[in-house]
């Protein structure tokens, strides 16, 4: 029996209906989940590594292997958000969401029983394809059940569960200090538990439902037709170039604070904390950032927003990187960055109704998932291309991406003043 689900033009939490507010909830948790499997990893790569390589931390294949692990994960996620899209728009939203979820957990906790560093990366990739397809089929759940004028606070909410996810694996790396490494990764299977949940609570769209009823599902290849095209080739490039320049400063910014030079005279401990610190205003900064961003859509729309904060991504990049600048204004700049880097927010709201509903978690996984390994590739471009060490010239030059990604997001066709668009695709 299917529960109602279509959004209303509603104002307070509590005249949504129960699925709304499981759906919800279901989201939340599944990103929430994600941050924090995405991040046990990085808490004891190179601790655990060594270890299986039975090498000291400091021998430089461990920092190769680590890094080809992580390489694992990244193709893992991007694959997974492509294959897991199909799934969603084949089997259902609510479905699929469990079979993300319990991929993840399942793959995450199996890593404790990696007897070699090349266990891991399969472990890693498997439970990169969960995380990579949650993004897509969770967005595409909530914009199908509730208010469209309440997508932009969502996209926030949203957004600020993989951060808070985040700050749990930090959580969960402090209580197990001084463990063997192996064991952050039980933490992973947590997440496992919510599918029972979800199984039980939250039905499957209404929209998808009646879209399925006497209608065949569009292939892959659809979404390259006639009257799909003009949007799946815009949000492609549109993800693939901003996505390079982002990653490209998540990689590379730790290498930059490293050469400061007041942080380059500090002892391992000192620069420890300062990588530390400056990740942590980077997260604070985005927290803040999702609600700008949800600010912005609500009063301009996401268009306008999109194109408003990727402008602005591209100046607070210039400014910090043209120059090199102090410890004390280095950390505020991370915290503007991080600020705008709630643009990707509004991608979860914004990129899932351009298509239609049976091509939905098909293409917005698609076309971020194929940016995403664009992305992987440009990051290690702009690491070779500039001048070994010049990692600030990197985040310089990687920052111009900005102003092509803006432009292209002009021709987005979606505006706030026109709900009916949402649920079409465009030419």
């Amino acid at each position: 029996m299917t529960s109602p689900s279509r959004p209303q033009e509603i104002t307070r939490l509590r005249d949504l209906s129960s699925h709304q507010v499981r759906s919800g909830i279901a989201a939340w948790l599944g990103w929430l989940f994600d941050g924090l499997d995405m991040h046990l990893y990085t808490l004891v790569a190179t601790a655990f590594v060594a270890q299986l390589m039975v090498l000291p931390e400091s021998d430089p294949s461990v920092g190769q292997h680590g890094a080809i692990i992580q390489a694992g994960f990244l193709v893992g996620w991007a694959l997974g958000g492509a294959f897991f899209g199909r799934v969603g728009d084949l089997l259902g939203r609510s479905r699929t969401l469990t079979l993300t979820i319990l991929t993840y957990a399942c793959f995450t906790g199996l890593s404790f029983f990696a007897q070699t560093w090349w266990h891991l990366m399969i472990f890693r990739f498997l439970a990169a394809l969960g995380i990579g397809g949650e993004w897509a089929v969770g967005a595409s759940l909530l914009s199908e059940t509730w208010p469209k004028k309440w997508r932009p606070w969502i996209a926030a909410t949203l957004q600020s569960a993989v951060n808070c996810g985040v700050l749990l694996a930090c959580l969960a790396g402090w209580l197990l200090a001084g463990q063997e490494p192996r064991f952050i990764f039980l933490i992973g299977v947590l997440p496992a538990f919510l599918t029972l949940w979800i199984r039980k609570a939250v039905p499957e769209t209404e929209a998808w439902e009646q879209a399925r009823e006497g209608q065949p599902v569009p292939r892959i290849g659809d979404l390259f037709g006639p009257s799909v095209r003009g949007v799946t080739w815009r949000v492609m490039l549109i993800c693939a170039v901003s996505l390079t320049a982002h990653w490209t400063f998540l990689f590379w910014q730790q290498k930059h604070i490293l050469s400061l030079p007041e942080i380059a005279s500090l002892a391992k401990e000192g620069k420890d904390n300062a990588l530390v610190t400056a990740l942590m205003w980077i997260m604070f900064g985005s927290l803040l950032g999702n609600y700008i961003a949800g600010a912005l859509a609500k009063w301009l729309g996401y268009r306008k927003s999109i194109v408003l904060m990727m402008a602005a991504y591209f100046v607070i990049m210039y400014i910090s990187f043209s120059r090199t600048w102090d410890w004390e204004t280095t950390k505020i700049q991370f915290a503007i960055i991080g600020a705008c880097q709630g643009v990707f927010g509004l991608f979860t709201m914004c990129l899932p109704p351009l298509f239609p509903v049976l091509l939905r978690t098909t293409g917005s996984g698609f076309c971020y998932n194929i940016g995403r390994i664009v992305a992987a590739g440009g990051t290690v471009f702009f690491g070779i291309f500039v001048k070994v060490g010049n990692y600030r010239e990197a985040l310089l030059y990687a920052g111009f991406l900005f102003i092509p990604a803006a432009l292209v997001s002009l021709m987005l066709p979606l505006e706030k003043d026109e709900p009916a668009i949402l649920d079409q695709p465009a030419d």
